[in-house]
């Protein structure tokens, strides 16, 4: 990542340039988050499963997360977006793995040739899945992308999309993770979001994130 510098004002004032952000006193110090994004023609939901949103496995605010992952799977129907469940297949003994409690997908899906479940055994929802494909095939440019977990396959599937030639909007406050030893949570997500560099649209909030149908349209 190239590092932006901004003005003298800005570089005075301790603030971030409205395009990057910058070394500051040994900090990086980020760019605001954008205050909204171009509309998505398609929402990737990653491993919305039980074993991550549910129980003694959840991550923190499960509830809160899972309700705005749910309003924004509502805006995205209602917005005739492409919709994509992405499901974790874990290894044997895992919590998610096939056919377990754990792997159940928490919210619920309505299959059809605009809403999509992709199995995945990987970090990246597009490796070796046929994705990249499906969005294709739809007329899919854009992606909101939304779940768990956010260093993991959040991360992985939203690098995976750019590689491909996707555009990327990543809301802030629809992904998470756990703590990692004495880091919380939070300050992880925030890591992984900073991690994914300048082509994803980094969001503050999913109120804030819209749809639209694939120009040249899906069959209902």
């Amino acid at each position: 990542m190239q590092e932006t510098v901004g003005t003298g004002e800005q570089r005075a004032a301790g603030a971030a340039p409205a395009d990057g952000g910058r070394v500051h006193e040994g900090v990086w110090v980020s760019a605001p988050y954008r205050e909204s994004a171009a509309d998505a023609q398609a929402l990737i939901l990653v491993d919305a499963q039980s074993a991550f949103l549910t129980g003694s496995h959840a991550v923190p605010d499960a509830a809160g997360l899972t309700l705005r992952l749910a309003a924004l799977l509502e805006r995205a129907r209602a917005a005739g977006a492409v919709v994509v469940h992405l499901r974790n297949d874990g290894e044997p003994g895992a919590v998610d793995e096939p056919g377990s409690p754990g792997w159940e997908l928490l919210l619920p899906v309505r299959e059809s040739d605009r809403e999509h479940v992709v199995r995945k055994d990987e970090d990246d929802g597009f490796a070796g899945t046929g994705l990249a494909e499906l969005l294709r095939g739809r007329g899919v440019g854009r992606v909101v992308i939304a779940g768990v977990l956010s260093e993991m396959c959040v991360s992985a599937t939203a690098a995976g999309a750019v590689e491909r030639g996707f555009a990327v909007v990543l809301p802030h406050d629809t992904h998470a993770t756990y703590g990692l030893d004495d880091i919380p949570a939070p300050v992880v997500s925030r890591v992984a979001e900073h991690a994914l560099g300048d082509d994803p649209e980094l969001v503050r909030s999913a109120d804030r994130v819209g749809f639209t149908a694939p120009s040249g349209g899906v069959p209902g």
